[in-house]
Formats: C-alpha cells, structure tokens, sequence
C-alpha cells in the first residue's frame, strides 16, 4: 500500500507522466471522471435543495484544501483556536479523527489547560450537537459572566469539503511547494476539488511561503486571481523553533543542539519535503527506540539543513504512516550506512504527526 500511494504522489505531481506511469493512466484517468461526476451531482442536489445544509447555532470557521495533505490545515486551525482562546471565547474544533486519530490527539495535546474542546467525528452535526448539550452555547442574549465555558464558536478542520454544515468563513489553505501538481482530480491527481472551488473560499492562506522562490510564489497567487479576483491572499511560513524530548514533554530544546550533526529525518506528513533541516546529539548510548521517540520536532521542517546540520538523509513515509517493525529494519539499515559513510552516530527526528 505504501509503494501505491507513492506512486500515486508520483503521477499526481508529476506534469509530463514517466512511461514508467503509462499502463496505470488510463484506469486513473476514468476513475478521476467518476469522482468529478461524482462532484457534481452532489453540488446539484445540495443547489436544488435535495441535500440540506445545518446552520449551528453559533460561527462556524471552516479551513480546508483543494489537495490531499500538506497544505497546514490542522496547525491553522489551532492558530485560530488559541487567538479565540486568548479572547475568551471557548472554540469547539471539529475533526474527523482521520486515519486513527492522529492530527487530534496531537490537537489535545497542544491544547491542554485551554477553553479549547476537541470533538471528534465523521457526522460533525452530530458531534457539535453533543457537545452544545453538555457545555452550551453562547447566546447574545448571555452576560459576560454566564459565557463561563460555553461553546462561542466552531471551526471545522478540514471543512472545506463538508459541505453538510453552513459556514460563515470558509479559509483554503494552499501549499506553495507543491499547489496543483498536474491539476487533475482524484486519483489522477491531487485534487479534491476543481480549481474553481476557490470561488466558494472568503480566504486564501498560502503555507510553506520561506520555502519557494519569489517566481513561485507569484505562480501561485496568479492562478488563485485568476480564479477569484477579489480573494483576500495572506502568506505564512513554517520555521521551527525547539525540539522536544518526548519522554518529558515539557523539556524544550534549542535547534542549535543539531548543529555540525549527521540526521536522519523520518516523516509521516503530507509534505514531507517541508521536513528536511533541524537537528541536535542524542546520548549515544540510547538504542533506536529511544532515539526514534526522543526528539520530535515540533512542526513539519524544510528547516533542518538550514539550522546547521553536517549532513540531512531521509525517509518518507506517506500522510498518517502507521510506523511497522519493517520500517523499524529500513530505519536501522539506513542509520547503519549513515554511520559508516561519516564515522560518526546519526541522530532520528520523528515529525510530530504520526502513529
């Protein structure tokens, strides 16, 4: 399964297909055709009334994407929950759980001691409903003192999508390394959604900015006005700043402890190319295990080489990996060849997100 979805990732953002990809193009391309039929009757039902969206009785920020993964969904969402958070209103998220859960509990994990509360679900409706019945909603009607704990608003992680739940701010958020690829749809592609969906965002977040060039980045927002003319485009950028030792969580590390260092980085991420330069020395009396769970960084990283490291390998495994004992074996081959080829004890970083 793993080799399909990198060959898949392959043809997606790959323009002019290898040969190699030739055999798998027609069965892509069909299966792409029934998705995007797919698309459509369902935007036909939902605009004819068939379909029925749920308006909750309070805001609802939904951030999503036009692609699979990559593109700091999840890490804006909790960007936004913290500013509400800091205003004191108590913000509900809503999420999936994808993929065993991995992107919420490491939501519950930033977001412990806060107002924030974390609902977890396929049938979002349902969630936000549970969740108004025990904490309440806050109401114009409430005095300041009554808000206390209830819900003042929703943001739905990975919303863009869900189309079942009315909004009231719909943020895409676009990934500058990699945007579009070859602009197809599922599985063809990475796409989603048409690129005409961008007509439904109020805004436009591009992500990884620090980490394309002035060219590419121009690229980007001329195909978004194209699209939308009048959408409102903001920048951000992933720059890591500490390292975490897991073992005990609350210990942050400089990200000058990976200076002059060999690093191997393991990544389960949807860009795994933001995760490439940050690093610093392990015990080297710690075994594997302790090196694969002690030093996590803690967003996505394009960052470890500029931070200093000697030499950066690395081993990417697909968005929500679960971690198997093989990938442990090809972890310790690679660490082997790592250390004969420099003399010297490698050093694991884990990304955050993954199981």
């Amino acid at each position: 399964m793993e080799k399909l979805k990198r060959l898949l990732s392959e043809i997606a953002y790959t323009r002019t297909p290898s040969p190699l990809h030739f055999p798998l193009l027609p069965l892509l391309s069909f299966a792409s055709s029934l998705y995007s039929f797919s698309l459509f009757i369902r935007g036909r039902l939902y605009h004819l009334g068939i379909f029925s969206k749920r308006r909750l009785p309070v805001p609802v920020i939904s951030v999503g994407n036009l692609t699979w993964g990559g593109n700091g969904k999840t890490p804006m969402v909790e960007f936004i929950a913290l500013c509400f958070d800091k205003l004191g209103i108590s913000p509900l998220i809503l999420t999936r759980g994808y993929a065993g859960g991995d992107e919420a509990r490491m939501l519950q994990g930033h977001l412990a001691g806060t107002s924030i509360k974390i609902g977890i679900g396929g049938n979002r409706a349902a969630t936000a409903a549970s969740f108004f019945g025990k904490y309440g909603h806050v109401t114009q009607e409430c005095s300041q003192s009554s808000k206390a704990d209830k819900i003042g608003c929703v943001i739905l992680d990975d919303g863009m999508q869900h189309w079942s739940l009315s909004r009231d701010l719909e943020i895409v958020m676009v990934n500058a390394m990699a945007p579009w690829g070859n602009k197809s749809l599922l599985p063809r592609g990475p796409l989603r959604e048409p690129l005409t969906a961008l007509e439904r965002a109020d805004v436009a977040v591009i992500h990884h900015t620090n980490l394309v060039s002035y060219e590419e980045l121009r690229a980007v927002k001329s195909t978004i006005r194209e699209i939308k003319e009048t959408l409102p485009i903001f920048l951000s950028q992933l720059r890591p700043f500490c390292f975490f030792d897991v073992k005990k969580p609350d210990t942050k590390l400089p990200l000058q402890a990976v200076q002059d260092s060999v690093v191997l980085c393991v990544s389960a991420i949807g860009c795994a190319s933001s995760f490439v330069q940050a690093i610093g020395k392990l015990n080297p009396e710690n075994d594997l295990q302790d090196q694969l769970i002690r030093w996590v960084l803690l967003l996505s990283t394009s960052m470890l080489q500029t931070i200093g490291a000697e030499y950066v390998d690395r081993i990417d495994f697909s968005d929500h990996h679960f971690i198997q004992k093989k990938d442990i074996a090809m972890i310790k081959e690679k660490l082997a060849e790592l250390s004969d080829k420099f003399c010297a004890k490698p050093i694991v970083a884990v990304t955050e997100k993954h199981q």
